[in-house]
């Protein structure tokens, strides 16, 4: 069972005025709670504690609640707060949102739920749920305290709501403005006394909350890291080789300076891995960059047709002579010299049990099929960008990373953490890309050459801007890894699944099965084994999902597949091998939260969507052309099963006419209609996956350039309806940004099927003739 940290009497509340009134509410954490939660020795720190300021009364009984966490459009900035306001009993129209700066008072991911600063992984709400609601909780129970000592009365007597306290007996009320210098000179109440809100007397929490951003984005104010405009700033461009791992030889920087508006020009050096010491821990992050030329110019437009003007001599290195096509090759030859071999087993990518070969020969059928998704980048709407200005030894920096981290600007700035202001703002979408810095590392190099070489000329120093464009976004990311799967199944007389292998060939974690993927414990022999790629120059990461985004297509396909050869109910038979595991849950894990799966939970939504697709009524009466597909996926602590409609003419053109979609991710939604969202809109990016996203490699660089050689599902091609229906359970509380998207590929994919008796095993649609209408 997925259980949550509790913050114990280590962790612990602090108060502190707040300059023209009010107070202010912060939780506190103990370091030596953390090292005893991580199971480490407690650390003798310089400071006792770390404070983490999260609520401020003011005077005129208005708060203003800090988000902690980085914003992409996942609404993060709105629900934790809304966690923290509905604890501490205000009324939402009285709250206003503050965006914290990336502070280690905020924490760091040392082991406790509360001290992660960063977006990523569905991991914020499991992380943040519980301290977010005892810091609500621990506001209100002084509010009442203070109230109760004003009046002289029992805080039994007590109630809240609206920001103010009232005393039942006599109707008198109070507001927390006015209690907030009574609290402030009482003790902070221990947090093991606080008691938290029932439930069901959650007054926002469960209720549909509209973004805090929404009217300004869609009036088009300044919202997003792209609109950082301090005072005299100038804009940057960076030109790196196309071939991964090149560098620059030469390049015409004074034929670039003279062009009009261009201020400076940099050829900069690329900062490869660091080694690690011979003695003694690692010196500090491993944060590199890039060989290329930075060009700085009056505005964008300037500095980027510049750019254009560029001759540079480069050295495309050992990567140059490799493809794709050199990839598959490769995965294929593997395949066949590998695949029945047997796996180590015991680790998280490959295992072992019962005897699959043997199982195989006595098999009345078997099943054996090939299947392929491709790299992938991220392609999220707003391009890479930051922005830095580098004065007086110190940085301060405008970024809209998943993951900010001071380091990753003072390295290349060659200053201390301590001497950067880190601000979050919010990102145009991340879906994992902005996990990975470059930008950040890029343009801190730039700002810190541009303030030196202006500190030389006797001019001032000015902030610079870094933009990349779309097609440095597709050609210098961090992709998720292609997979090519070798899957063999094998059925007795009655249709059981009684053996099953998979053989993957990848180049990255993120592409390759886990060990504990279903339908492992549920079929006797079960066998998983890997090849990896090599050499292989493409740097990979994390897309929205890993690594189920690829592996759901492959495993829930093929399940299918092996139920028509069964002869069986797709769905059901899902459903049947769920109901007879063949051994105790694997011992790995979730590797976000340590969650092991629960097939109990699986079963619920499968049943669930049945049941709201009609599926067996449904499924009988479709015309010609029209077809079911199911798919359900455990990922990220959540569980997701989606049926998808769809209809396929005979010239491939596709429409996905209806989704129903069940999901269990824990005991409270915290924003219904921000989850509502993050489902559909899950299923919409898993439709680009499907039809038209495909990175391609040749001669060590990327083909595709921009949107209309990787193009993104349009409105007009998105289904007219998908119906989400969330089941809450008695579990802890998880993030639906990851746990949406995986199942939505292969329930496309199994209608296809269903339609027309063409199995789908290799993606992208597009190249094999099918279109979206």
């Amino acid at each position: 069972m997925q259980t949550t940290k509790q913050l114990n009497r280590r962790s612990f509340i602090k108060v502190s005025a707040l300059a023209g009134g009010g107070i202010v509410i912060g939780l506190y954490t103990d370091p030596d709670f953390l090292a005893q939660e991580r199971g480490a020795p407690a650390p003798v720190p310089a400071t006792p504690i770390n404070p983490n300021t999260y609520i401020k009364v003011h005077a005129d009984n208005t708060f203003t609640i800090v988000a902690k966490n980085p914003e992409t459009g996942q609404g993060i900035r709105n629900s934790l707060p809304m966690v923290v306001a509905d604890e501490f009993d205000v009324d939402w129209k009285q709250v206003k949102i503050e965006q914290a700066d990336r502070d280690d008072k905020y924490g760091r991911d040392m082991g406790a739920p509360n001290v992660s600063q960063r977006e990523g992984g569905s991991t914020a709400t499991p992380q943040n749920y519980q301290p977010m609601r005892n810091v609500g909780a621990t506001g209100r129970a002084m509010m009442v305290a203070a109230a109760a000592k004003r009046w002289n009365v029992p805080a039994a007597e007590l109630a809240t709501g609206s920001g103010i306290v009232t005393h039942t007996p006599t109707k008198r009320t109070a507001t927390y403005a006015s209690l907030a210098e009574t609290a402030l000179s009482m003790p902070v109440p221990d947090l093991a006394s606080v008691k938290l809100k029932d439930p069901k007397d959650f007054k926002i929490m469960g209720k549909d909350i509209r973004g805090v951003d929404n009217f300004a984005i869609v009036t088009g104010k300044p919202s997003f890291s792209i609109d950082v405009n301090p005072p005299g700033m100038l804009h940057a461009v960076y030109e790196k080789c196309p071939v991964f791992g090149g560098k620059v030889v030469s390049a015409n920087l004074d034929e670039i300076k003279k062009l009009p508006g261009v201020r400076h020009a940099f050829v900069i050096d690329a900062r490869p891995p660091q080694p690690a010491p011979v003695q003694g821990p690692p010196a500090g992050p491993n944060v590199t960059w890039a060989s290329g030329v930075a060009i700085v110019a009056d505005n964008w437009w300037l500095a980027n047709n510049a750019r254009k003007s560029l001759k540079i001599v480069w050295d495309e290195g050992p990567v140059a002579s490799q493809s794709t096509a050199g990839y598959l090759a490769q995965a294929k030859q593997l395949a066949g010299t590998q695949a029945s071999q047997t796996p180590l087993g015991g680790g998280p990518r490959s295992a072992k049990e019962g005897d699959a070969e043997a199982a195989f020969k006595t098999a009345a059928k078997i099943v054996e099929a090939d299947y392929y998704f491709p790299l992938l980048s991220h392609a999220p709407l707003e391009p890479m960008n930051s922005t830095a200005h580098y004065k007086d030894g110190k940085l301060e920096i405008w970024s809209p990373s998943q993951t900010p981290e001071k380091f990753n600007a003072a390295i290349p700035a060659g200053i201390q953490n301590e001497d950067v202001t880190f601000h979050l703002v919010r990102a145009g979408g991340g879906f994992g890309r902005r996990l990975y810095n470059e930008y950040d590392i890029e343009v801190s190099k730039i700002a810190r050459l541009v303030s030196d070489e202006r500190a030389k000329a006797g001019l001032p120093t000015v902030p610079v801007k870094l933009l990349w464009t779309r097609e440095d976004d597709l050609h210098h990311d961090d992709y998720r890894p292609s997979g090519n799967h070798y899957l063999k199944a094998g059925l007795d007389a009655s249709g059981k699944l009684i053996a099953f292998r998979d053989y993957v060939a990848s180049h990255g974690t993120t592409s390759v099965i886990p060990a504990n993927e279903f339908p492992r414990g549920h079929v006797a022999n079960f066998w998983v084994s890997e090849g990896n790629i090599s050499p292989y120059g493409i740097p990979v990461g994390a897309l929205r999902a890993p690594p189920t985004n690829g592996v759901s297509f492959v495993l829930q396909s093929f399940i299918d597949e092996i139920a028509y050869a069964a002869g069986k109910d797709p769905l059901q038979y899902r459903l049947d091998l769920l109901n007879n595991p063949t051994a105790p849950p694997p011992t790995f894990t979730d590797a976000s939260f340590g969650a092991p799966f629960n097939y109990k939970r699986a079963i619920v939504v499968l049943e669930a969507v049945r049941d709201m697709s009609d599926w067996n009524n449904r499924r009988a009466n479709l015309p010609k052309g029209t077809g079911l597909g199911v798919a359900f996926q455990f990922a990220h602590s959540g569980y997701v099963a989606y049926v998808a409609e769809v209809t396929v003419t005979q010239e491939k053109k596709l429409k996905v006419t209806k989704v129903w979609s069940a999901i269990d991710i824990g005991r409270q939604i915290v924003n219904p209609l921000h989850a509502t969202n993050l489902v559909q809109g899950g299923f919409i990016e898993a439709m680009s996956h499907m039809m038209a996203w495909e990175i391609t490699i040749d001669k060590g660089r990327v083909v595709q350039n921009n949107f209309n050689q990787y193009q993104p599902t349009r409105m007009k091609n998105a289904p007219p309806s998908i119906e989400v229906k969330f089941l809450p359970t008695n579990f802890s509380p998880t993030g639906l940004g990851e746990p949406s998207l995986p199942p939505a590929i292969p329930a496309i994919s199994n209608a296809i099927y269903a339609a027309t008796g063409i199995r789908i095993r290799s993606l992208p649609l597009g190249s094999q003739g099918y279109t979206w209408v």
